[in-house]
Protein backbone atom coordinates (compact mmCIF):
# COMPACT_ATOMS: atom_id res chain seq x y z
CA UNK A 1 0.00 0.00 0.00
CA UNK A 2 1.87 3.12 -1.38
CA UNK A 3 -0.77 5.33 0.11
CA UNK A 4 -2.10 6.50 -2.85
CA UNK A 5 -5.96 4.97 -4.05
CA UNK A 6 -4.96 2.01 -6.54
CA UNK A 7 -3.49 -0.26 -4.50
CA UNK A 8 -6.00 1.16 -1.43
CA UNK A 9 -9.04 0.31 -3.63
CA UNK A 10 -6.93 -3.08 -4.70
CA UNK A 11 -6.68 -3.67 -0.75
CA UNK A 12 -10.56 -2.85 -0.49
CA UNK A 13 -11.52 -5.25 -3.12
CA UNK A 14 -9.48 -8.44 -1.15
CA UNK A 15 -11.10 -8.14 1.66
CA UNK A 16 -14.35 -8.26 -0.49
CA UNK A 17 -13.14 -11.71 -1.90
CA UNK A 18 -12.59 -12.44 1.44
CA UNK A 19 -8.95 -12.54 1.57
CA UNK A 20 -7.01 -12.61 4.83
CA UNK A 21 -4.82 -9.63 4.09
CA UNK A 22 -2.13 -7.42 5.89
CA UNK A 23 -1.21 -4.00 4.34
CA UNK A 24 1.96 -3.06 3.59
CA UNK A 25 4.12 0.10 2.96
CA UNK A 26 7.65 -0.30 1.15
CA UNK A 27 9.74 1.98 3.40
CA UNK A 28 12.44 2.56 0.18
CA UNK A 29 13.61 6.18 0.39
CA UNK A 30 12.96 9.15 3.02
CA UNK A 31 15.35 11.34 1.14
CA UNK A 32 17.93 11.58 3.49
CA UNK A 33 20.56 13.21 1.55
CA UNK A 34 18.43 16.54 1.13
CA UNK A 35 17.51 15.62 -2.77
CA UNK A 36 15.64 18.84 -3.99
CA UNK A 37 12.36 17.69 -4.63
CA UNK A 38 9.17 16.76 -2.43
CA UNK A 39 9.93 13.31 -0.75
CA UNK A 40 6.44 12.55 1.03
CA UNK A 41 6.92 9.56 2.95
CA UNK A 42 5.79 10.02 5.64
CA UNK A 43 2.47 11.46 4.69
CA UNK A 44 2.10 8.40 2.29
CA UNK A 45 2.71 6.24 5.72
CA UNK A 46 -0.09 8.17 7.32
CA UNK A 47 -2.67 7.99 4.18
CA UNK A 48 -1.92 3.92 4.01
CA UNK A 49 -1.93 3.52 7.27
CA UNK A 50 -5.59 5.75 7.27
CA UNK A 51 -6.75 3.43 4.41
CA UNK A 52 -6.09 0.07 6.46
CA UNK A 53 -7.73 1.41 9.79
CA UNK A 54 -10.29 2.10 7.92
CA UNK A 55 -10.39 -1.24 6.30
CA UNK A 56 -9.97 -2.82 10.00
CA UNK A 57 -6.60 -4.96 8.67
CA UNK A 58 -3.13 -4.82 9.94
CA UNK A 59 -0.58 -2.40 8.63
CA UNK A 60 3.53 -2.76 8.63
CA UNK A 61 5.78 -0.73 7.34
CA UNK A 62 8.94 -2.88 6.05
CA UNK A 63 11.76 -0.77 5.56
CA UNK A 64 13.58 -1.89 1.82
CA UNK A 65 16.00 1.18 1.92
CA UNK A 66 19.42 -0.56 1.74
CA UNK A 67 17.77 -3.14 -0.84
CA UNK A 68 16.80 -0.04 -2.75
CA UNK A 69 20.17 1.67 -2.75
CA UNK A 70 22.27 -1.42 -3.84
CA UNK A 71 19.48 -2.55 -6.58
CA UNK A 72 17.85 0.53 -7.73
CA UNK A 73 19.91 3.48 -7.11
CA UNK A 74 22.98 1.97 -7.74
CA UNK A 75 21.50 0.88 -11.18
CA UNK A 76 20.44 4.26 -11.80
CA UNK A 77 23.60 6.46 -11.04
CA UNK A 78 25.71 3.88 -13.16
CA UNK A 79 23.72 3.87 -15.86
CA UNK A 80 23.39 7.47 -16.63
CA UNK A 81 27.25 7.93 -15.85
CA UNK A 82 27.52 5.35 -18.75
CA UNK A 83 25.25 7.23 -20.79
CA UNK A 84 22.55 5.35 -20.82
CA UNK A 85 18.72 6.66 -19.69
CA UNK A 86 17.52 3.52 -17.40
CA UNK A 87 13.92 2.53 -16.59
CA UNK A 88 14.07 2.94 -12.60
CA UNK A 89 10.38 1.69 -12.30
CA UNK A 90 10.86 -1.70 -14.68
CA UNK A 91 13.48 -2.54 -12.53
CA UNK A 92 11.82 -1.70 -8.81
CA UNK A 93 9.20 -4.09 -9.66
CA UNK A 94 11.48 -6.86 -10.93
CA UNK A 95 13.98 -6.19 -8.02
CA UNK A 96 12.14 -4.84 -5.31
CA UNK A 97 8.22 -5.44 -5.11
CA UNK A 98 8.11 -8.57 -6.32
CA UNK A 99 11.94 -9.49 -5.88
CA UNK A 100 12.94 -8.65 -2.19
CA UNK A 101 9.90 -7.56 -0.70
CA UNK A 102 8.42 -10.77 -2.37
CA UNK A 103 10.78 -12.69 -0.35
CA UNK A 104 9.92 -10.93 2.78
CA UNK A 105 6.19 -11.65 2.24
CA UNK A 106 6.89 -15.38 1.63
CA UNK A 107 9.21 -15.60 5.26
CA UNK A 108 6.43 -14.07 6.82
CA UNK A 109 3.90 -16.43 5.85
CA UNK A 110 2.61 -14.37 3.12
CA UNK A 111 0.56 -16.68 0.07
CA UNK A 112 1.10 -13.78 -2.72
CA UNK A 113 1.74 -10.19 -3.23
CA UNK A 114 -0.88 -7.49 -4.34
CA UNK A 115 -0.13 -4.05 -6.24
CA UNK A 116 -1.81 -1.00 -7.68
CA UNK A 117 -0.79 -1.85 -10.68
CA UNK A 118 -3.19 -1.53 -13.98
CA UNK A 119 -2.65 -5.37 -15.43
CA UNK A 120 -4.29 -8.55 -15.68
CA UNK A 121 -3.04 -11.87 -14.63
CA UNK A 122 -4.64 -14.54 -16.03
CA UNK A 123 -4.75 -18.20 -15.42
CA UNK A 124 -3.94 -20.40 -18.38
CA UNK A 125 -6.22 -23.19 -19.65
CA UNK A 126 -6.12 -26.65 -18.81
CA UNK A 127 -3.96 -28.28 -21.00
CA UNK A 128 -1.93 -25.89 -22.00
CA UNK A 129 1.50 -26.37 -24.06
CA UNK A 130 3.27 -24.22 -21.53
CA UNK A 131 1.86 -26.63 -18.68
CA UNK A 132 -0.16 -26.45 -15.82
CA UNK A 133 -0.09 -23.95 -13.07
CA UNK A 134 1.24 -20.86 -15.48
CA UNK A 135 -0.28 -17.71 -15.89
CA UNK A 136 -0.53 -15.00 -18.55
CA UNK A 137 0.03 -11.25 -17.88
CA UNK A 138 -2.33 -9.36 -20.00
CA UNK A 139 -2.87 -6.03 -20.05
CA UNK A 140 -4.97 -3.53 -18.12
CA UNK A 141 -8.71 -3.20 -19.17
CA UNK A 142 -8.51 -0.18 -19.29
CA UNK A 143 -6.05 1.21 -21.92
CA UNK A 144 -5.41 4.72 -20.99
CA UNK A 145 -3.45 3.43 -17.69
CA UNK A 146 -2.68 0.08 -18.54
CA UNK A 147 0.72 -0.63 -16.87
CA UNK A 148 1.72 -3.61 -18.22
CA UNK A 149 4.83 -2.01 -19.47
CA UNK A 150 6.09 -1.71 -16.07
CA UNK A 151 5.85 -5.36 -15.72
CA UNK A 152 8.03 -6.62 -19.15
CA UNK A 153 10.91 -7.80 -16.61
CA UNK A 154 9.16 -10.41 -14.68
CA UNK A 155 9.44 -13.98 -14.55
CA UNK A 156 6.53 -16.39 -14.53
CA UNK A 157 8.15 -17.40 -11.21
CA UNK A 158 7.45 -13.81 -10.15
CA UNK A 159 3.75 -13.86 -11.74
CA UNK A 160 2.67 -16.74 -9.77
CA UNK A 161 3.05 -15.40 -6.48
CA UNK A 162 1.37 -11.64 -7.95
CA UNK A 163 -2.12 -10.39 -7.83
CA UNK A 164 -3.47 -7.42 -9.54
CA UNK A 165 -7.03 -6.93 -8.42
CA UNK A 166 -7.70 -3.40 -9.83
CA UNK A 167 -6.66 -4.60 -13.30
CA UNK A 168 -10.43 -4.60 -15.03
CA UNK A 169 -11.33 -1.43 -13.66
CA UNK A 170 -11.45 2.01 -15.26
CA UNK A 171 -9.84 5.06 -13.32
CA UNK A 172 -13.40 6.56 -13.13
CA UNK A 173 -14.68 3.32 -11.69
CA UNK A 174 -11.80 3.05 -9.29
CA UNK A 175 -12.38 6.66 -7.81
CA UNK A 176 -16.05 5.79 -7.76
CA UNK A 177 -15.54 2.72 -5.55
CA UNK A 178 -13.34 4.54 -3.32
CA UNK A 179 -15.69 7.49 -2.91
CA UNK A 180 -18.71 4.95 -1.96
CA UNK A 181 -16.43 3.15 0.43
CA UNK A 182 -15.33 6.17 2.48
CA UNK A 183 -12.01 5.80 1.70
CA UNK A 184 -9.50 8.52 3.16
CA UNK A 185 -7.58 9.29 -0.10
CA UNK A 186 -10.54 8.71 -2.82
CA UNK A 187 -9.78 11.71 -4.38
CA UNK A 188 -5.63 12.12 -3.21
CA UNK A 189 -3.91 12.59 -6.28
CA UNK A 190 -1.97 10.58 -8.09
CA UNK A 191 1.95 10.34 -7.68
CA UNK A 192 4.18 11.01 -10.78
CA UNK A 193 8.17 10.87 -9.31
CA UNK A 194 10.61 8.19 -9.91
CA UNK A 195 9.96 5.01 -8.79
CA UNK A 196 9.31 4.86 -4.42
CA UNK A 197 11.49 8.31 -4.86
CA UNK A 198 8.52 10.74 -4.91
CA UNK A 199 8.00 14.11 -6.43
CA UNK A 200 12.04 14.49 -7.50
CA UNK A 201 13.37 15.85 -11.25
CA UNK A 202 15.64 13.38 -12.16
CA UNK A 203 17.96 16.47 -12.94
CA UNK A 204 18.04 17.28 -9.22
CA UNK A 205 18.75 13.89 -8.53
CA UNK A 206 21.47 13.25 -10.66
CA UNK A 207 23.11 16.42 -9.43
CA UNK A 208 23.25 15.51 -6.15
CA UNK A 209 25.13 12.11 -7.14
CA UNK A 210 26.83 12.47 -10.68
CA UNK A 211 29.33 15.09 -11.36
CA UNK A 212 29.10 17.84 -14.69
CA UNK A 213 30.91 16.82 -17.35
CA UNK A 214 30.75 19.77 -19.50
CA UNK A 215 31.06 19.31 -23.49
CA UNK A 216 30.00 21.04 -26.77
CA UNK A 217 26.22 20.75 -28.16
CA UNK A 218 26.79 19.91 -31.63
CA UNK A 219 24.67 20.04 -34.88
CA UNK A 220 24.87 16.87 -36.12
CA UNK A 221 24.26 17.91 -39.95
CA UNK A 222 27.19 20.07 -39.91
CA UNK A 223 29.50 19.69 -36.99
CA UNK A 224 28.70 23.51 -35.90
CA UNK A 225 29.00 24.13 -32.08
CA UNK A 226 25.95 25.73 -30.98
CA UNK A 227 26.53 25.71 -27.45
CA UNK A 228 27.76 24.04 -24.03
CA UNK A 229 25.83 21.30 -21.79
CA UNK A 230 27.17 20.18 -18.41
CA UNK A 231 27.03 16.67 -18.86
CA UNK A 232 25.74 14.23 -20.85
CA UNK A 233 23.72 12.26 -18.09
CA UNK A 234 21.34 15.22 -18.30
CA UNK A 235 19.95 14.11 -21.52
CA UNK A 236 18.18 11.32 -23.84
CA UNK A 237 17.63 10.64 -26.89
CA UNK A 238 14.55 12.35 -28.85
CA UNK A 239 14.89 15.16 -25.95
CA UNK A 240 13.12 18.77 -26.94
CA UNK A 241 13.47 20.44 -23.28
CA UNK A 242 16.12 22.02 -21.64
CA UNK A 243 18.61 21.40 -24.21
CA UNK A 244 19.74 25.19 -23.41
CA UNK A 245 20.44 26.54 -27.41
CA UNK A 246 17.46 28.06 -28.79
CA UNK A 247 15.50 26.89 -32.01
CA UNK A 248 15.51 28.92 -35.51
CA UNK A 249 13.32 32.08 -37.03
CA UNK A 250 11.45 29.28 -38.45
CA UNK A 251 10.54 28.06 -35.29
CA UNK A 252 11.72 24.50 -35.65
CA UNK A 253 13.07 22.97 -32.39
CA UNK A 254 16.19 21.55 -31.42
CA UNK A 255 16.15 17.70 -30.58
CA UNK A 256 18.91 15.71 -29.19
CA UNK A 257 19.56 13.06 -31.63
CA UNK A 258 23.35 11.00 -29.62
CA UNK A 259 25.97 11.12 -27.63
CA UNK A 260 29.40 10.93 -28.72
CA UNK A 261 31.31 9.99 -25.71
CA UNK A 262 34.85 10.81 -27.48
CA UNK A 263 34.66 14.57 -27.06
CA UNK A 264 31.48 14.76 -24.40
CA UNK A 265 29.15 15.72 -27.48
CA UNK A 266 25.87 16.08 -27.25
CA UNK A 267 24.37 15.31 -30.71
CA UNK A 268 21.18 17.74 -31.79
CA UNK A 269 19.38 17.67 -35.38
CA UNK A 270 16.00 20.02 -35.88
CA UNK A 271 13.41 17.85 -35.04
CA UNK A 272 12.23 15.51 -38.33
CA UNK A 273 11.95 12.56 -39.76
CA UNK A 274 15.30 12.96 -41.76
CA UNK A 275 17.19 13.90 -38.32
CA UNK A 276 20.31 11.84 -38.27
CA UNK A 277 19.87 9.26 -35.77
CA UNK A 278 16.52 9.65 -34.27
CA UNK A 279 14.62 6.93 -36.10
CA UNK A 280 15.31 3.93 -35.94
CA UNK A 281 14.03 0.51 -37.87
CA UNK A 282 16.60 -2.23 -36.15
CA UNK A 283 18.08 -2.33 -32.89
CA UNK A 284 19.41 -5.17 -30.39
CA UNK A 285 18.20 -5.77 -27.17
CA UNK A 286 19.53 -7.55 -24.19
CA UNK A 287 18.70 -8.85 -20.97
CA UNK A 288 15.87 -10.56 -22.09
CA UNK A 289 13.40 -11.73 -19.75
CA UNK A 290 10.18 -14.16 -20.38
CA UNK A 291 6.99 -14.87 -18.46
CA UNK A 292 6.27 -17.44 -20.97
CA UNK A 293 8.63 -20.40 -23.02
CA UNK A 294 11.19 -17.69 -25.12
CA UNK A 295 10.70 -18.07 -29.27
CA UNK A 296 13.40 -20.89 -30.34
CA UNK A 297 13.36 -18.98 -33.79
CA UNK A 298 12.17 -15.77 -35.74
CA UNK A 299 8.72 -14.50 -35.39
CA UNK A 300 6.60 -11.78 -35.80
CA UNK A 301 5.32 -10.24 -32.93
CA UNK A 302 4.27 -6.56 -30.84
CA UNK A 303 6.10 -4.69 -28.90
CA UNK A 304 5.83 -1.13 -26.88
CA UNK A 305 8.76 0.93 -27.20
CA UNK A 306 8.17 3.01 -24.25
CA UNK A 307 4.98 3.35 -21.81
CA UNK A 308 1.81 4.78 -23.50
CA UNK A 309 3.08 4.37 -26.62
CA UNK A 310 0.93 1.82 -28.72
CA UNK A 311 2.05 -1.84 -29.67
CA UNK A 312 4.07 -2.29 -32.76
CA UNK A 313 4.85 -4.70 -35.19
CA UNK A 314 8.02 -5.99 -35.32
CA UNK A 315 10.63 -9.21 -36.33
CA UNK A 316 11.86 -11.17 -33.33
CA UNK A 317 15.32 -13.03 -34.17
CA UNK A 318 17.62 -14.71 -31.15
CA UNK A 319 20.41 -14.21 -31.13
CA UNK A 320 21.63 -16.01 -28.14
CA UNK A 321 22.86 -15.05 -24.76
CA UNK A 322 19.32 -13.38 -24.23
CA UNK A 323 20.17 -11.31 -27.05
CA UNK A 324 17.92 -10.38 -30.16
CA UNK A 325 17.77 -8.71 -32.96
CA UNK A 326 14.72 -6.74 -33.79
CA UNK A 327 13.35 -5.22 -37.19
CA UNK A 328 10.23 -3.11 -36.77
CA UNK A 329 7.64 -3.06 -39.43
CA UNK A 330 7.77 1.39 -39.23
CA UNK A 331 10.59 3.34 -37.76
CA UNK A 332 10.81 4.09 -34.33
CA UNK A 333 11.11 7.55 -32.77
CA UNK A 334 14.01 7.94 -29.93
CA UNK A 335 14.91 4.57 -29.06
CA UNK A 336 17.63 5.34 -25.80
CA UNK A 337 20.25 2.88 -25.24
CA UNK A 338 19.50 1.26 -21.65
CA UNK A 339 15.30 1.68 -22.27
CA UNK A 340 12.83 -1.19 -22.35
CA UNK A 341 11.23 -2.71 -25.33
CA UNK A 342 7.83 -4.95 -23.59
CA UNK A 343 7.03 -7.99 -26.21
CA UNK A 344 3.23 -8.53 -26.87
CA UNK A 345 1.18 -11.34 -28.42
CA UNK A 346 -2.08 -9.11 -28.40
CA UNK A 347 -2.79 -7.95 -25.16
CA UNK A 348 -0.41 -10.73 -24.06
CA UNK A 349 2.74 -9.37 -22.39
CA UNK A 350 5.29 -11.83 -23.10
CA UNK A 351 8.53 -10.14 -21.84
CA UNK A 352 10.95 -7.84 -22.46
CA UNK A 353 14.57 -6.56 -22.84
CA UNK A 354 16.71 -3.39 -23.15
CA UNK A 355 18.19 -1.84 -25.83
CA UNK A 356 21.81 -1.85 -26.46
Amino acid sequence: MSGGVDSSVAALLLQRQGHDLVGAYMKNWINEDNVIGHCPWQQDIEDARAVADHLGIEFRVVNLMQDYRERIVAYLLEGYRRGLTPNPDVMCNREIKFGVFRAWARDHGFGAVATGHYARRAPLPVGSAEGAGRFALLEGADKNKDQSYFLALLSQDQLRDARFPIGDLAKPDLRRIAREAGLPNADKKDSQGICFIGEVKMQDFLRQYVPDEPGPIVRATDERVLGEHRGLHYFTLGQRKGIGVPSNTDHRAYVVVGKRAADRALLVAFDAEDAPGLFQTEVTVHGLQWNCPPPDGACTLEGRVRYRDPRVRLEFTPLGDDRAHIRFHAPQRALASGQILALYDGERLLGGGVYL
